[in-house]
């Protein structure tokens, strides 16, 4: 049998090709069945690459949980190079709302901190909105923060794997990063909301009161329209991050989920492509992030194909795993 010698860059071609070949087993490697929901594009176009201009939102009123997972794109490698700088050309934010801080400062402080876990809030000195929404961690309650980190630990490395910005419901999240990487740590990317999401400027999730439980590693998320959520991090390591949702009734005025991100080409974005499993369809739909219009789902995957300049190892994310009822037994406190 002849071999046959390959050039690198013929190699690094014959992978890449191999992985977007599989992108569709992957995703339905471990299929979910749920109920189907509406998921409408709400994107435009822009120039600058600070700016989320990626909106994908999520609307049933059946909907009682969820799952979110966060997974390392199919291009990952330890020769990729990590970049996370932000790139502020064609950025115009001056007309953005600034709120200063009740203390007029910035300030970083130790919520919570254990063996293998800690959350760390911050308050900077201005943000967009009014700081509302009230963070509690056991007996502290803190009302001015911007910013939850939660960080995990493993062989003596912490790695931040989630935020949350209580003030507009944002949320980041990421798996942990593999070894080879730990001197920088992969980025996170795009971000997603979850509860009840409004027009305020932009989406908005209104949150009045943040409770989080260490030992369940779990939020509870009390909005101001009314209504509860929990997610839970159900679990994290080197291939993915897996959250589940649970609303304590179903949201009919508004919708209960988004995706957020930012894309200016294929070759300077966050996320470029999704994927769908529509209800009855035998097979994936794919197209790009910005061509997409709607649809009704069972499954959604967002990310990319190919390694981008912005956030370039920052992860997927999918959503599916829809149900009528809650994930657990148990009733939301």
């Amino acid at each position: 049998m002849k071999t046959v010698l390959l050039a690198p860059f013929e190699a690094v071609l014959i992978c890449i090709a191999m992985c977007v070949a599989l992108l569709p087993q992957r995703v339905l490697a471990v299929p979910v069945n749920g109920i189907a929901v509406n998921v409408v594009n709400e994107s435009e176009p822009v120039l600058c690459a600070e700016k989320d201009n990626v909106a994908i939102s999520f609307a049933s009123s059946e909907v009682r949980s969820f799952r979110i997972e966060a997974a390392h794109p199919i291009y990952l490698s330890s020769g990729h190079r990590n970049n996370w700088e932000p790139d502020w050309t064609a950025c115009e934010m001056s007309d953005d709302p600034v709120y200063t801080a009740p203390l007029g400062q910035q300030r970083q402080m130790m919520l919570y901190r254990d063996a293998g876990l800690q959350i760390i809030g911050h308050t900077f000195k201005t943000f967009w909105r009014p700081t509302t929404a009230i963070v509690r961690i056991g007996n502290r309650v803190e009302r001015n923060l911007h910013l939850l980190q939660v960080h995990v630990g493993r062989a003596g490395h912490k790695e931040e794997v989630l935020v949350l910005y209580p003030q507009d419901g944002y949320w980041r999240a990421r798996p942990l990063s593999p070894r080879s990487l730990w001197a920088t740590d992969t980025p996170f990317g795009s971000s997603f909301l979850v509860g009840p999401v409004e027009m305020q400027g932009r989406p908005v999730v209104d949150i009045e009161e943040i409770r989080f439980d260490p030992e369940m590693r779990t939020f509870t998320l009390q909005f101001k329209r009314g209504g509860k959520a929990t997610l839970k991090l159900d679990s994290v390591d080197e291939n993915r991050l897996i959250l589940e949702v649970q609303f304590d009734h179903g949201i009919d005025s508004a919708p209960f989920a988004m995706l957020r991100s930012m894309y200016v080409t294929e070759f300077n974005n966050d996320v470029a492509h999704i994927a769908l499993r529509e209800r009855g369809a035998k097979g994936w739909r794919e197209e790009n992030i910005m061509k997409f219009d709607r649809a009704t789902v069972t499954d959604v995957w967002a990310g990319r194909r190919s390694p981008s300049r912005h956030n370039t190892l920052s992860p997927d994310l999918i959503f599916n795993s829809f149900q009528e009822r809650s994930a657990t037994s148990g009733p939301m406190n």
